[in-house]
Parts: C-alpha cells; sequence; structure tokens
C-alpha cells in the first residue's frame, strides 16, 4: 500500500466510528473550544478582578489541582459502578454551574477569592470525574483496532481548540472584561451536556457492581491494576514527570518572557498558541503512522522526543531571536506530545480491563495532578532561590533523562 496516499486518508478521513461517537466527538469539541477561549480564565479573573498577587495567583492553581485530586480519590468507584453517560452529565451540568457563580458574583459585586478557589477545586474534580467515565465510556463505543484514531481526533480537536480559543478570549476579555471567558466556558459545559444527551445509545450495565459506602479496595483497584502491569507502571511514572516538568515551566517561562525580557503579551500569546499547530499535526500523523512503523515503536520514539525539548527555554535571549526560540521549542515539544498522546491513551484502555478502567483513569488522573501541583510548586520556590533560568535549565535537564522510564514498556499486544 503506498504510504502517501493510505496516511492522508487515513490521517483525513480514518474509519468511519458511527453516529454515537460523532455525538461524543462533538461534545467533546464544544468543552474543548470553550476551555480554549478561557484559557487561563481563573488566574485572569484573580488578577484582573480581584487584585491577586503572585503567590494567591499560583495558589489556585495549585490548590485546585491537589485538592480536586483528593476531593476525586472517593469518586473513582463510584464513577465505575455506574453507567457512564449519566456521570459525564452530571459532572458537566455541575461545572456549568459553578463556572456561571462567577460572572453573577462579579455583576452583583460580590465577588471573593475564596469563592474563585472554591469554583478552581470543583471544576479540578468534576474534569477528573468526567474524564475517568468518558475514557470507560469510549471504550465500549470503539472497537480496540479504532481507538488510535478515536483519541486522535480528541487530541486534534485539543490542538485546535488550543489554536483558536486564547486570542479570542483574549480579544473578549479587552471588549466585555476580565469574566467574560469564564461565562463562555461554563456555556460549554453545558453544550457538552447536550451533546451527551443526544447520543441516545443504550448503555451496557457497569461491569463493577454497586456496593454501599466505599471500600478501601474499592479506592486502590486503579492503581493497583497500573503498578502491577508491566507496561502500565512505567508509563504511569514517564507521563506524569514529564507532564509535571512541562507545566512547572510554564509560570517560569512566563515570567522571564514577561517581566524579564519585555516581550509584550500578545508576543507571549503567539509563542504558545502557534506552535500548537504541530500538536494538530501530531495528532493527525498518529494513526497513520502507528499503522505504518507499529504502534509502539512510535509511542515510545515519541515520548523520547518529548524530552529534548524545554531545555531549550533557559536560554531564550531578548528580541526577534528569543521569539523565534520559544516557538521552535514549543513546537517541536507539542508535535511530539500530538504523536505520543493519543497512541499512549488507546493503550492504556486497551490494557485496561473495562470492570476497571474508570478506576485507572481516575488514578491515573489523581496522580497526575498531585505530580503537577507538587513539582509547580517546587520549581516555584527554586526559581525564587537561584533564578528563573536556573529553574528552567534543571527543569529541562531532569525531562533529558525521562526517557530511561521508557526501557520497560514492552510491546504488549492488543488484549
Amino acid at each position: 500500500m503506498a504510504w502517501g496516499t493510505s496516511a492522508l486518508r487515513a490521517a483525513v478521513r480514518g474509519p468511519a466510528l458511527g453516529r454515537e461517537f460523532r455525538w461524543l466527538w462533538a461534545a467533546y469539541a464544544a468543552s474543548a473550544y470553550g476551555s480554549g477561549f478561557g484559557l487561563g480564565a481563573f488566574s485572569i479573573v484573580a488578577v484582573l478582578a480581584l487584585h491577586a498577587g503572585p503567590a494567591a495567583v499560583s495558589g489556585l492553581s495549585a490548590a485546585g489541582l491537589a485538592v480536586g485530586a483528593v476531593l476525586a480519590v472517593p469518586l473513582a468507584p463510584w464513577v465505575e459502578a455506574r453507567r457512564k453517560r449519566p456521570v459525564m452529565i452530571a459532572m458537566d451540568v455541575g461545572r456549568f454551574v459553578a463556572m456561571l457563580s462567577i460572572p453573577a458574583a462579579y455583576l452583583l459585586g460580590v465577588l471573593t477569592y475564596t469563592q474563585v478557589l472554591l469554583v478552581v477545586v470543583l471544576v479540578a474534580t468534576a474534569k477528573i470525574a468526567f474524564n475517568a467515565a468518558s475514557g470507560a465510556y469510549l471504550k465500549t463505543l470503539v472497537p480496540n483496532q479504532n481507538l488510535i484514531v478515536a483519541t486522535g481526533r480528541f487530541e486534534a480537536t485539543t490542538w485546535t481548540s488550543v489554536i483558536i480559543g486564547p486570542p479570542l478570549g483574549g480579544a473578549a476579555i479587552g471588549i466585555f472584561g476580565p469574566v467574560v471567558t469564564t461565562a463562555v466556558d461554563a456555556i460549554s459545559y453545558l453544550l457538552s451536556a447536550l451533546g451527551i444527551s443526544a447520543i441516545g445509545r443504550g448503555e451496557p450495565h457497569p461491569g463493577h457492581p454497586a456496593t454501599p459506602g466505599i471500600r478501601v479496595d474499592d479506592l486502590l483497584d486503579g492503581w493497583r491494576h497500573i503498578l502491577s502491569h508491566p507496561s502500565l507502571r512505567p508509563l504511569l511514572f514517564n507521563t506524569n514527570l514529564c507532564n509535571g516538568l512541562i507545566m512547572a515551566g510554564e509560570p517560569l517561562i512566563a515570567v522571564l518572557m514577561l517581566r524579564q525580557l519585555g516581550f509584550a503579551p500578545w508576543q507571549y500569546s503567539l509563542a504558545f498558541a502557534a506552535p500548537c499547530v504541530g500538536g494538530l499535526i501530531g495528532a493527525r500523523s498518529a494513526a497513520p503512522l502507528a499503522e505504518r512503523f507499529g504502534r509502539h515503536r512510535v509511542m515510545i520514539a515519541s515520548g523520547m522526543l518529548r524530552a529534548f525539548w524545554i531545555v531549550g527555554l533557559a536560554f531564550v535571549p531578548h528580541g526577534v531571536l528569543g521569539l523565534a526560540l520559544v516557538i521552535a521549542v514549543q513546537f517541536g515539544l507539542v508535535t511530539s506530545c500530538g504523536v505520543f498522546n493519543p497512541i499512549f491513551a488507546a493503550y492504556r484502555l486497551e490494557q485496561t480491563p473495562k470492570a476497571l478502567a474508570a478506576r485507572t483513569l481516575s488514578s491515573w488522573s489523581v496522580t497526575s495532578n498531585v505530580s503537577i501541583a507538587a513539582l509547580t510548586m517546587l520549581f516555584g520556590l527554586l526559581a525564587s532561590a537561584t533564578g528563573v533560568r536556573t529553574a528552567l535549565a534543571v527543569a529541562g535537564v531532569a525531562m533529558l533523562a525521562t526517557p530511561l522510564l521508557l526501557r520497560g514498556v514492552g510491546a504488549t499486544p492488543t488484549p
């Protein structure tokens, strides 16, 4: 089969996944574009509407990740024991109400930092439960051989929303004020709930029966499955360390570019929005690359390529050259992630029994949130003690070691 023609056809169209998947995809797109439009909405509200300082703004992100993760732990067995679509709808409606409370309170003149912090925690908790339910539901909706295609479409939608949403959100804030993006993001969750409701497909009974109360074993089943699996275990450590180091570097590069190097806000936005085209390219290429070169080989190669980029952020100079360097680094990073993420997400679902899918995905998300929160705080303290460039360099060097964690990932066959 000719590579050029078949790859292009597979990347652009791929197999038909059915009406139910199209509704699920549409719901995901509504939420993704709303989140893209409202990217950084909580920080913007804290700075512009509440005049919060740097520590308070950083605390929003860290608290949302850490506390949301703790609250989400007992939700895992609850999600597993229920049909997934009602859980997804409930989490979307909950996020809609929570997010909409911010512009409502702002218009009434009663918005406080405590309310924003509470909303951040609730949204983070609902996100973990929603992702666990949606991943488990996707496993029942799409056969294993098409999971990479399905996750690739979600990944491509994510990167497209990041390309389009933030510039529009920034313009809207300049015209309508600091809370407009939270209102739009809230509406996107309502649209997502309506899209999921429109699927209208009978859902099989959950494989894990509901039991009264919460048992310790239920809470640990997800981690037990991951840590006992010879390939999921190293992937857990690798992905969480990589994502934590990447996210820990984001506030540092913002301080470096906006405060120390004097870049304009539009230049900073451009530096991180334009490279997302690479994420879209990577996501649309993941399935054909896996088909041609093998899923395991492409997953390992793209996972390794993620490690070689962020160290360059420690050497960003002034002016056009600095802007070009950031764009090049981000393009390489997000393209690698765009290929890796859908293959990894499909592989993780394939290697997880349906009866454990929600608990496994919830455990993974909880671990990820805690890792990102801890590393963000750690590198923030390091930057305060040694300087922003030093902290970015340490993060970049640590990232270079992450491919060692992929050595234990074997070419496990599809179950």
